[in-house]
């Protein structure tokens, strides 16, 4: 009796099993090549649509109509309302399409389609892509509906559901992201055709816009792993190592099949497979082998199913890549340092090739490794080998690049000061190089006239530059305005300021305007700014007028007479009381007054003087003591 139940319970597990609704996943193991695809094709123009049968939703093209609820399309165009407007999902098509569904208002199924030439009593793995169309930031008043889509896979009759599962609710993005989704399911006895279904789960109105592209169908069995005797699952070997062989061994993981089959293939390029005959055991030794060659073995759990892509699985490739040596690193050029103590020496490889450092052309130590560069703060030459990052193959030579390290030009910056209205010579005060002054000069010197900053570019023999500054000051002339006689002094005055120095016979200088107690006469007046440039001569001729005089016959200021009025053409003189009464005049240029009117002595008092030296005037009144 216990027995009986015992298989009872067996009979309902396992029609359980054939109708239970599995939950979305990929092949765990490996799989086949592909036995169906839909890429729904490729062009400017939508359409075709659906066959007959394949949708209950109806067809509308692009242009003014858009494929509003319960409507789809075929188009490489998205950009609908205001959809995202993207591209197709299959890699490399050019305009490609894709399935495009605006969902019903109520859930319900919006494509069927009928897969035939599969194997009974094989796993297969079905996969598609899918993509919300509707941004994140859309027109939607509130939040955007979901996309979210149930897939099945059911019997020929459609009766009967091998497989089923459902993506969930997929929201809005701010960018398009396209996502794949799959099942895997088993053929059962007798049967080599499903029907793929997919509904929307959700409702229509806003949102629950989506585009389904590259839907694709292949065997799912077991993960079949090739390695060799060494548990190597690849072996990469350098040209000059060749020939090479190996013995493969395909090794299954039973988590689908119970027993297995084998076909070994073999490719020149990994894409395009060949049957090697008569290779039908879990391994296989290679022949000698000269280039790249790829290996794979076909597995499936009997015979028949062998020979049938539909039914069979294919394991992981097996490569053995020949490398060629890589060629010598290509230099970027020997490296001269300036002013600094560390930098660097540089080559360049392809992609995949290394770089190791050496001090010797053969041989040597190595410096560095795994770099195009190698920083050093010594002068010399050092030695790049590259070698591939498979296998390990190193270049015939080595690439020679040198460094060599310099102080740059010393150059110290310099003030000058030049007379204004002169030039002056500036040099660079570096020989044996060559020069870029900021205006454009390329001599060591240049004669300038004008105040400001001047710069040069020194370039040494050794290609090193370095920047020199002189500061130019221009010293201003003089500009005499007056030079005035205050009775016995000479002053001076100048429209400008700076150091100015003066001087009445041009040798002896003193920082004073004012040249004191002088009898009257002819000067010269001369005045510099400091001691390097030529001073600016004034001639003035000194009129002293006395300020009193004492006729009492000592000697000693005994008449009132003006010194200095010789040098000119003409000279005349009036004394006046301080009525304003005329006392004396004269034009005589030995003129003396005694201090006497009429023969008499006048009193001590104050008179006034008017006298016409050529041009000039003077007016004023003197003392007379007794």
């Amino acid at each position: 009796m216990l027995k009986i139940r015992y298989l009872f319970f067996l009979v309902l597990l396992c029609l359980f099993a054939h109708t239970s609704h599995a939950q979305l996943g990929f092949c765990g193991g490996n799989s086949g090549d592909p036995i169906f695809t839909e890429t729904f094709g490729t062009g400017i123009l939508d359409g075709p649509p659906l066959p007959p049968g394949t949708t209950t939703y109806n067809y509308v093209e692009g242009g003014p109509l858009e494929p509003n609820d319960g409507n789809y399309t075929i188009s490489s165009r998205t950009n609908y309302f205001d959809w995202f407007d993207t591209t197709d999902h299959t890699p490399g098509d050019v305009n490609g399409k894709s399935f495009i569904v605006n969902a019903s208002f109520t859930a319900d199924t919006f494509f069927n389609r009928s897969i035939t030439g599969l194997c009974e009593n094989t796993s297969y793995e079905f996969s598609a892509w899918l993509l919300n169309l509707l941004p994140r930031v859309s027109q939607c008043p509130g939040t955007p509906i979901p996309i979210n889509v149930k897939f099945e896979i059911l019997d020929s009759t459609g009766t009967q559901v091998l497989a089923s599962g459902s993506t969930g609710e997929i929201n809005s993005t701010n960018t398009p992201v396209w996502n794949q989704f799959g099942l895997v399911f088993t053929t059962q006895v007798g049967q080599t055709s499903v029907i793929l279904r997919m509904s929307n789960n959700g409702n229509g109105g806003c949102g629950n816009d989506l585009a389904i592209d590259d839907i694709v169908f292949r065997t799912c069995g077991d993960t079949i792993s090739v390695a060799n005797s060494t548990n190597d699952t690849f072996i990469d070997i350098c040209e000059d190592e060749i020939p090479v062989s190996t013995t493969l061994v395909a090794t299954p993981d039973f988590s689908v099949f119970q027993s297995h089959v084998y076909q070994w293939q073999v490719s020149s390029d990994g894409e395009n497979w060949t049957d090697i005959p008569g290779e039908n055991n879990s391994t296989y030794t290679t022949p000698s082998l000269n280039t790249t060659t790829f290996y794979r073995v076909q597995v499936a759990e009997d015979p028949i199913n062998l020979a049938n892509s539909s039914c069979n699985i294919v394991s992981d490739t097996f490569e053995v890549s020949v490398i060629p040596r890589p060629d010598a690193p290509v230099s970027l050029g020997d490296v001269t340092v300036c002013g600094a103590t560390f930098d660097s020496v540089s080559v360049s490889v392809p992609e995949g090739v290394l770089v190791n450092w050496y001090d010797s052309p053969v041989g040597g130590t190595l410096l560095t490794s795994n770099t195009t560069d190698y920083e050093t703060s010594v002068d010399g030459t050092f030695y790049a080998e590259a070698l591939t990052s498979r296998a390990g193959c190193i270049s015939n030579e080595r690439t020679a690049v040198s460094i060599a390290f310099f102080d740059l030009p010393v150059l110290t910056d310099e003030q000058f000061s030049f007379c204004e209205g002169e030039s002056i010579m500036l040099s660079a005060s570096f020989p044996n190089a060559t020069y870029l002054w900021d205006a454009g000069q390329t001599t060591e010197e240049i004669n300038v006239s004008s105040p400001g900053v001047y710069q040069v570019t020194v370039t040494d023999v050794n290609g090193c530059s370095n920047t020199k500054k002189i500061d130019l000051i221009q010293i201003d002339r003089p500009i005499i305005e007056k030079v005035n006689s205050d009775h016995r002094d000479i002053v001076v005055t100048v429209a400008n300021e700076g150091g100015f120095e003066y001087s009445l016979n041009g040798f002896v200088y003193q920082q004073q305007p004012v040249f004191e107690n002088l009898l009257g006469g002819n000067y010269t007046i001369f005045v510099r700014s400091e001691d390097v440039c030529d001073p600016v001569a004034f001639q003035f001729i000194h009129i002293v007028i006395p300020r009193f005089f004492t006729p009492n016959g000592d000697g000693i200021n005994d008449s009132f007479s003006p010194e200095g009025v010789q040098p000119f053409d003409t000279f005349s003189i009036r004394i006046f009381d301080r009525t304003s009464k005329l006392l004396f005049q004269s034009s005589s240029f030995d003129f003396s007054w005694n201090g006497t009117f009429n023969g008499r002595p006048l009193p001590e008092s104050d008179y006034w003087y008017r006298i016409q030296v050529g041009e000039n005037q003077f007016t004023g009144h003197f003392t007379l003591k007794r």
